[in-house]
Protein backbone atom coordinates (compact mmCIF):
# COMPACT_ATOMS: atom_id res chain seq x y z
CA UNK A 1 0.00 0.00 0.00
CA UNK A 2 1.43 3.68 -0.53
CA UNK A 3 2.12 5.85 1.85
CA UNK A 4 -0.15 9.35 2.95
CA UNK A 5 -3.38 9.89 3.16
CA UNK A 6 -6.53 7.77 1.76
CA UNK A 7 -7.84 10.76 0.57
CA UNK A 8 -6.76 13.92 -0.44
CA UNK A 9 -8.93 17.35 -1.98
CA UNK A 10 -7.25 20.63 -2.09
CA UNK A 11 -9.75 23.78 -3.19
CA UNK A 12 -11.92 21.16 -5.25
CA UNK A 13 -14.10 23.24 -7.25
CA UNK A 14 -17.58 22.34 -9.76
CA UNK A 15 -20.23 24.30 -10.91
CA UNK A 16 -23.42 22.71 -12.63
CA UNK A 17 -25.22 24.67 -14.67
CA UNK A 18 -24.17 27.95 -12.50
CA UNK A 19 -24.76 26.69 -9.65
CA UNK A 20 -21.45 25.99 -7.69
CA UNK A 21 -21.75 22.87 -6.32
CA UNK A 22 -18.71 22.92 -4.97
CA UNK A 23 -16.69 25.86 -3.47
CA UNK A 24 -12.94 25.30 -2.57
CA UNK A 25 -13.65 22.35 -0.49
CA UNK A 26 -10.07 21.25 1.27
CA UNK A 27 -10.31 17.83 3.27
CA UNK A 28 -8.00 14.86 3.99
CA UNK A 29 -8.81 11.51 5.53
CA UNK A 30 -5.46 9.25 6.26
CA UNK A 31 -5.45 5.49 5.86
CA UNK A 32 -7.52 3.60 8.43
CA UNK A 33 -10.01 6.37 9.31
CA UNK A 34 -13.82 6.55 9.73
CA UNK A 35 -14.45 9.90 8.44
CA UNK A 36 -17.86 11.71 7.76
CA UNK A 37 -19.06 14.23 5.79
CA UNK A 38 -21.76 15.88 7.33
CA UNK A 39 -24.38 17.77 6.11
CA UNK A 40 -28.00 18.15 4.55
CA UNK A 41 -29.15 17.29 0.83
CA UNK A 42 -27.55 19.76 -1.40
CA UNK A 43 -24.82 19.85 0.43
CA UNK A 44 -22.42 18.72 -2.18
CA UNK A 45 -21.39 15.63 -0.70
CA UNK A 46 -22.61 13.06 -3.37
CA UNK A 47 -20.84 15.66 -5.90
CA UNK A 48 -17.78 14.66 -4.08
CA UNK A 49 -17.80 11.37 -4.07
CA UNK A 50 -18.37 11.89 -8.11
CA UNK A 51 -15.40 13.46 -8.43
CA UNK A 52 -13.57 11.08 -5.92
CA UNK A 53 -15.00 7.83 -8.33
CA UNK A 54 -14.72 9.10 -11.48
CA UNK A 55 -18.13 9.22 -11.92
CA UNK A 56 -18.07 13.70 -12.03
CA UNK A 57 -14.80 15.88 -13.17
CA UNK A 58 -13.94 18.57 -11.04
CA UNK A 59 -13.74 21.87 -12.79
CA UNK A 60 -10.79 22.45 -10.71
CA UNK A 61 -8.40 21.80 -7.29
CA UNK A 62 -6.63 18.49 -6.36
CA UNK A 63 -8.16 15.15 -5.60
CA UNK A 64 -6.06 12.72 -5.14
CA UNK A 65 -6.37 8.57 -3.74
CA UNK A 66 -3.55 6.85 -1.89
CA UNK A 67 -1.20 9.47 -3.53
CA UNK A 68 -2.76 9.10 -7.20
CA UNK A 69 -4.79 11.72 -8.93
CA UNK A 70 -8.20 10.17 -9.31
CA UNK A 71 -8.39 11.53 -13.12
CA UNK A 72 -4.89 10.68 -14.20
CA UNK A 73 -4.83 7.49 -12.37
CA UNK A 74 -8.29 6.63 -12.69
CA UNK A 75 -8.49 2.64 -13.54
CA UNK A 76 -5.80 2.03 -10.50
CA UNK A 77 -7.90 4.43 -7.96
CA UNK A 78 -11.06 2.46 -8.89
CA UNK A 79 -9.23 -0.76 -7.82
CA UNK A 80 -8.30 1.15 -4.32
CA UNK A 81 -11.68 2.28 -3.53
CA UNK A 82 -15.61 0.50 -3.34
CA UNK A 83 -18.15 2.43 -3.35
CA UNK A 84 -22.03 2.12 -1.92
CA UNK A 85 -24.20 4.53 -3.38
CA UNK A 86 -27.43 5.60 -2.35
CA UNK A 87 -29.02 4.45 -5.45
CA UNK A 88 -29.74 0.57 -6.47
CA UNK A 89 -27.44 0.14 -9.06
CA UNK A 90 -28.31 -3.55 -9.94
CA UNK A 91 -29.06 -5.76 -12.92
CA UNK A 92 -32.76 -7.20 -12.07
CA UNK A 93 -32.17 -10.22 -14.49
CA UNK A 94 -29.25 -11.55 -12.24
CA UNK A 95 -29.22 -13.81 -8.84
CA UNK A 96 -27.47 -11.97 -6.12
CA UNK A 97 -24.71 -14.37 -6.16
CA UNK A 98 -23.90 -14.01 -9.61
CA UNK A 99 -24.09 -10.50 -9.39
CA UNK A 100 -21.18 -10.10 -6.69
CA UNK A 101 -19.43 -12.76 -8.72
CA UNK A 102 -19.44 -10.40 -11.70
CA UNK A 103 -18.38 -7.82 -9.66
CA UNK A 104 -15.39 -9.13 -8.69
CA UNK A 105 -14.72 -9.94 -12.15
CA UNK A 106 -14.70 -6.22 -12.92
CA UNK A 107 -11.71 -5.50 -10.42
CA UNK A 108 -9.55 -8.46 -11.48
CA UNK A 109 -10.23 -11.21 -9.60
CA UNK A 110 -10.67 -14.88 -10.96
CA UNK A 111 -14.01 -16.60 -11.01
CA UNK A 112 -13.57 -19.09 -8.13
CA UNK A 113 -12.37 -16.22 -5.97
CA UNK A 114 -14.78 -13.82 -7.23
CA UNK A 115 -17.37 -16.80 -6.49
CA UNK A 116 -16.08 -17.46 -3.24
CA UNK A 117 -15.43 -14.03 -2.32
CA UNK A 118 -19.41 -13.62 -3.08
CA UNK A 119 -20.56 -16.39 -0.77
CA UNK A 120 -18.49 -14.89 1.86
CA UNK A 121 -20.27 -11.21 1.89
CA UNK A 122 -23.75 -12.94 1.58
CA UNK A 123 -23.03 -15.12 4.78
CA UNK A 124 -21.76 -12.02 6.78
CA UNK A 125 -24.58 -9.74 5.63
CA UNK A 126 -27.54 -12.27 5.69
CA UNK A 127 -28.18 -12.97 2.32
CA UNK A 128 -27.22 -16.79 1.83
CA UNK A 129 -30.56 -17.42 1.97
CA UNK A 130 -31.59 -15.48 -0.98
CA UNK A 131 -28.26 -16.11 -2.83
CA UNK A 132 -30.54 -17.63 -5.70
CA UNK A 133 -32.72 -14.46 -6.29
CA UNK A 134 -32.80 -11.71 -7.88
CA UNK A 135 -32.63 -8.27 -6.89
CA UNK A 136 -36.46 -8.15 -7.11
CA UNK A 137 -37.44 -10.23 -5.08
CA UNK A 138 -35.27 -8.38 -1.77
CA UNK A 139 -36.31 -6.09 0.41
CA UNK A 140 -35.18 -2.01 0.68
CA UNK A 141 -33.21 -3.34 3.96
CA UNK A 142 -31.86 -6.65 1.58
CA UNK A 143 -30.80 -4.12 -1.49
CA UNK A 144 -29.25 -1.65 1.10
CA UNK A 145 -26.95 -4.22 2.86
CA UNK A 146 -26.17 -6.02 -0.68
CA UNK A 147 -25.17 -2.63 -1.91
CA UNK A 148 -22.73 -2.80 0.89
CA UNK A 149 -21.75 -6.12 -0.31
CA UNK A 150 -21.10 -4.92 -3.77
CA UNK A 151 -18.55 -2.46 -2.77
CA UNK A 152 -16.60 -4.63 -0.28
CA UNK A 153 -16.38 -7.57 -3.36
CA UNK A 154 -12.45 -6.72 -4.53
CA UNK A 155 -11.57 -5.88 -0.53
CA UNK A 156 -10.77 -2.18 -1.65
CA UNK A 157 -8.71 -0.64 1.32
CA UNK A 158 -11.15 2.58 1.01
CA UNK A 159 -14.84 1.94 1.22
CA UNK A 160 -17.05 5.16 0.43
CA UNK A 161 -20.63 5.37 1.51
CA UNK A 162 -23.24 7.72 -0.16
CA UNK A 163 -26.25 7.91 2.49
CA UNK A 164 -25.81 3.89 3.01
CA UNK A 165 -28.88 3.96 5.97
CA UNK A 166 -31.19 6.18 4.51
CA UNK A 167 -34.40 4.71 4.41
CA UNK A 168 -33.59 1.75 6.65
CA UNK A 169 -35.21 1.31 10.16
CA UNK A 170 -33.49 1.64 13.65
CA UNK A 171 -32.52 -2.11 13.82
CA UNK A 172 -30.96 -2.23 10.44
CA UNK A 173 -28.91 0.62 11.13
CA UNK A 174 -27.70 -0.09 13.91
CA UNK A 175 -26.95 -3.62 12.43
CA UNK A 176 -25.18 -1.83 9.75
CA UNK A 177 -22.97 0.38 12.26
CA UNK A 178 -21.72 -2.39 13.60
CA UNK A 179 -20.71 -4.34 10.39
CA UNK A 180 -19.34 -0.66 9.43
CA UNK A 181 -16.84 -0.47 12.42
CA UNK A 182 -15.73 -4.02 11.75
CA UNK A 183 -14.48 -3.25 8.77
CA UNK A 184 -13.14 -0.41 10.03
CA UNK A 185 -11.42 -2.15 12.82
CA UNK A 186 -9.48 -4.39 10.60
CA UNK A 187 -8.10 -1.60 8.81
CA UNK A 188 -10.41 -0.53 5.90
CA UNK A 189 -10.38 3.73 5.49
CA UNK A 190 -14.32 4.45 5.61
CA UNK A 191 -15.95 7.81 4.21
CA UNK A 192 -19.28 8.16 4.91
CA UNK A 193 -21.12 10.58 3.82
CA UNK A 194 -25.00 11.53 5.74
CA UNK A 195 -27.34 13.93 6.78
CA UNK A 196 -28.14 11.80 10.45
CA UNK A 197 -26.12 13.66 13.07
CA UNK A 198 -26.49 10.28 15.32
CA UNK A 199 -25.07 8.15 12.54
CA UNK A 200 -22.09 10.79 12.02
CA UNK A 201 -21.48 10.99 16.30
CA UNK A 202 -21.77 7.29 16.56
CA UNK A 203 -19.43 6.41 13.99
CA UNK A 204 -16.82 8.41 12.63
CA UNK A 205 -13.65 9.18 14.58
CA UNK A 206 -13.65 12.96 12.84
CA UNK A 207 -15.87 14.91 10.47
CA UNK A 208 -16.26 17.45 8.33
CA UNK A 209 -19.84 19.75 7.97
CA UNK A 210 -20.13 20.47 4.55
CA UNK A 211 -23.00 23.35 3.73
CA UNK A 212 -23.54 25.10 0.23
CA UNK A 213 -20.65 23.29 -1.61
CA UNK A 214 -18.51 24.99 1.44
CA UNK A 215 -16.57 22.64 4.32
CA UNK A 216 -17.17 24.46 7.75
CA UNK A 217 -15.49 23.10 10.07
CA UNK A 218 -13.61 19.63 10.94
CA UNK A 219 -12.73 17.68 13.66
CA UNK A 220 -14.04 14.68 16.20
CA UNK A 221 -17.77 14.98 17.39
CA UNK A 222 -16.34 15.77 20.79
CA UNK A 223 -13.79 18.43 19.83
CA UNK A 224 -16.17 20.56 17.52
CA UNK A 225 -19.07 20.05 20.59
CA UNK A 226 -16.42 21.96 22.90
CA UNK A 227 -15.14 23.79 20.74
CA UNK A 228 -18.70 25.13 18.72
CA UNK A 229 -20.95 25.32 21.00
CA UNK A 230 -22.78 25.14 24.37
CA UNK A 231 -24.71 23.01 26.36
CA UNK A 232 -27.36 24.50 29.15
CA UNK A 233 -27.63 23.98 32.96
CA UNK A 234 -31.75 24.67 34.22
CA UNK A 235 -31.89 25.17 37.81
CA UNK A 236 -35.62 25.94 39.54
CA UNK A 237 -35.09 27.66 42.46
CA UNK A 238 -37.48 27.86 45.39
CA UNK A 239 -38.63 31.05 44.56
CA UNK A 240 -37.78 33.85 42.28
CA UNK A 241 -34.79 35.27 41.55
CA UNK A 242 -34.30 39.06 41.03
CA UNK A 243 -30.28 39.50 40.18
CA UNK A 244 -27.37 36.88 39.29
CA UNK A 245 -24.61 36.24 41.56
CA UNK A 246 -21.60 38.41 39.49
CA UNK A 247 -19.73 34.57 39.34
CA UNK A 248 -22.17 33.09 37.39
CA UNK A 249 -22.01 36.19 34.84
CA UNK A 250 -19.75 34.41 32.13
CA UNK A 251 -22.01 31.15 32.15
CA UNK A 252 -24.44 33.33 29.62
CA UNK A 253 -27.34 33.65 32.39
CA UNK A 254 -31.04 34.03 31.60
CA UNK A 255 -33.52 34.30 34.65
CA UNK A 256 -37.27 33.42 34.22
CA UNK A 257 -39.23 33.74 37.70
CA UNK A 258 -37.91 31.25 39.92
CA UNK A 259 -35.97 29.49 36.74
CA UNK A 260 -32.21 30.20 36.09
CA UNK A 261 -30.91 29.31 32.75
CA UNK A 262 -27.05 28.76 32.49
CA UNK A 263 -25.08 28.18 28.72
CA UNK A 264 -21.99 26.74 29.56
CA UNK A 265 -19.34 24.45 27.71
CA UNK A 266 -19.19 20.97 29.20
CA UNK A 267 -22.03 21.44 31.82
CA UNK A 268 -21.70 18.13 34.20
CA UNK A 269 -17.87 20.35 34.84
CA UNK A 270 -19.61 23.04 35.61
CA UNK A 271 -22.41 22.05 37.42
CA UNK A 272 -21.13 21.81 40.88
CA UNK A 273 -19.52 25.52 40.72
CA UNK A 274 -22.69 26.71 39.49
CA UNK A 275 -24.64 25.31 42.51
CA UNK A 276 -21.97 25.97 45.17
CA UNK A 277 -22.20 30.28 44.16
CA UNK A 278 -26.19 29.92 43.95
CA UNK A 279 -25.80 28.22 47.99
CA UNK A 280 -23.46 30.78 48.80
CA UNK A 281 -25.61 32.94 47.91
CA UNK A 282 -28.50 31.69 50.19
CA UNK A 283 -30.16 30.32 47.18
CA UNK A 284 -32.04 26.97 47.97
CA UNK A 285 -32.17 24.68 45.54
CA UNK A 286 -35.46 23.05 43.79
CA UNK A 287 -34.76 21.10 40.35
CA UNK A 288 -31.47 20.77 37.94
CA UNK A 289 -32.25 20.03 34.83
CA UNK A 290 -28.89 19.34 32.16
CA UNK A 291 -28.62 19.23 28.46
CA UNK A 292 -24.95 18.39 27.17
CA UNK A 293 -24.33 20.05 23.58
CA UNK A 294 -24.54 17.62 20.41
CA UNK A 295 -23.24 17.71 17.13
CA UNK A 296 -26.59 18.88 16.06
CA UNK A 297 -26.23 22.06 17.59
CA UNK A 298 -22.93 22.54 15.85
CA UNK A 299 -24.28 22.09 12.80
CA UNK A 300 -26.60 24.79 13.73
CA UNK A 301 -24.79 27.05 15.83
CA UNK A 302 -22.07 27.09 12.30
CA UNK A 303 -24.52 26.91 9.56
CA UNK A 304 -27.54 28.85 10.78
CA UNK A 305 -30.22 26.20 10.03
CA UNK A 306 -30.88 22.77 10.89
CA UNK A 307 -29.58 19.38 8.82
CA UNK A 308 -33.12 18.53 7.83
CA UNK A 309 -35.13 20.48 5.13
CA UNK A 310 -33.11 21.77 2.29
CA UNK A 311 -32.73 20.22 -1.58
CA UNK A 312 -31.32 20.73 -4.58
CA UNK A 313 -28.14 19.17 -5.84
CA UNK A 314 -26.47 16.83 -3.22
Amino acid sequence: MPDGPAIEIEDLRKRYRGLEALEGISLRVEQGEFFGLLGPNGAGKSTTLGILTGLVRRDSGRADVLGLDVEKHYRTVRRYIGLATQEFNFDRFLPIEDLLTYQGGYFGLSRSRARGRARELLDLFGLTEKRRETIRSLSGGMKRRLLIAKALVHEPPIIILDEPTAGVDVELRHMLWSMLEDLNRKGTTVLLTTHYIEEAEALCKRVSIIDHGRIVTTGSPAELIARETAGTIEITLDGPLTSVPPELASFGPEIDGARLSLQVREPSRRLGEALAVLQRNGQLIHDVRMREANLEDVFIHLTGHPIEGRDGQS
